[in-house]
């Protein structure tokens, strides 16, 4: 028998870092050495994770264990960058980090890591051999998903998106406008075509489609619920309904957790998954392409684990066959 993949999670007790314990505690070729938060150091994992009551009896510590493999950042953002300026981590350990701090290419290096940007269905032969990762945002996975295999073949030029998301994309830290009483049968548009995802969403598709000028258009919203992300992203095409769905499903081939339906797609589908479910519209010239995520999985933590899968060479699904909410 192999053994385990020692890990280790620093910020495990925001919603991220939850997600992350919760697949890891029931992952086959995971043990997990340590999970450190320094606001809950000495406390069980259930104090902070209710769920977690009967699951395990790990407790939050406050020291770094350097006896690993693998180590998680689920810090927030500017936070990965100033704990791996501060703390001296073994070479050897590598290191897959959920803030924006390291997506960008002009951004991706400190001291002698490297990280690469860790979409699998964008970068997964560069994933294979990296020894860090930087792991897509929330909204930037869902909307480039929709849009990945149109700038492969060169049809992207002006994009038009929405997004809406739950209210856990927000963190756990309380505000004005993650409150129940405020978003309970409320919605708001927000950093309108001014999101910070856009950043590493054109820097992906210019990756796919180098010579052409690519605008994207996004309102992102706030919605009334507690998790997941729904985008409707539309531009004009001249391709055929039939072609395009070629097109996509020929692109998701060799890619487990994204799915191109012909039928409408909802939330439902895709909250407690790893899951990212497609579809298509077009009326006349006008294509709309829908796509959905959870938030915290496939826009965070799930895809994480299935980074880790893909750089320890484990089945990709591995940890993250995970079970639909249904009703």
């Amino acid at each position: 028998m192999e053994s385990k993949i020692k890990v280790g999670i620093v910020g495990g007790a925001g919603y991220t870092g939850g997600e992350l314990i919760r697949i890891l505690l029931n992952h086959p070729n995971v043990s997990i050495v340590f999970v450190q938060s320094n606001s809950n150091a000495g406390k069980p994992l259930y104090a902070v994770h209710q769920d977690l009551l009967g699951e395990t009896n790990i407790f939050f510590s406050a020291e770094i264990d350097q006896k690993i493999d693998l180590l998680f950042l689920c810090l927030g953002h500017g936070d990965s960058k100033m704990f791996l300026a501060v703390n001296v981590i073994d070479e050897k350990i590598k290191v897959i980090d959920l803030s924006q701090d390291f997506r960008l290419s002009n951004h991706s290096t400190i001291g002698n890591r490297n990280f690469v940007y860790g979409l699998p269905e964008l970068n997964k032969e560069q994933i294979k051999l990296a020894g860090n990762i930087a792991n897509p945002g929330c909204f930037a996975t869902a909307l480039q998903l929709g849009l990945l295999p149109l700038a492969k073949v060169g049809l992207l030029k002006d994009v038009y998106s929405t997004g809406i998301t739950g209210s856990t994309g927000a963190g756990q830290g309380l505000s004005s406008t993650s409150h129940f009483s405020w978003r309970a049968n409320n919605i708001q548009a927000y950093k309108t075509l001014e999101h910070q995802h856009l950043f590493e969403i054109l820097q992906s598709l210019h990756q796919l489609e180098p010579s052409k000028m690519i605008e994207i258009n996004f309102v992102p919203w706030r919605g009334d619920f507690a998790r997941g992300i729904f985008i409707s992203s539309q531009l004009k095409c001249n391709e055929s309904l039939d072609q395009l769905y070629s097109l996509f499903t020929d692109y998701f081939a060799l890619h487990p957790f994204t799915t191109v339906s012909k039928e409408p797609i909802c939330l439902k589908q895709i909250v407690n998954t790893n899951k990212c479910v497609i579809h298509l519209e077009k009326v006349g010239e006008n294509l709309v392409v829908h796509s959905a995520i959870d938030n915290l999985l496939k826009g965070a933590s799930g895809q994480a684990v299935q980074n880790m899968n893909i750089m320890f060479g484990l089945e990709e699904t591995a940890g993250l066959k995970l079970k639909a909410i249904g009703f």
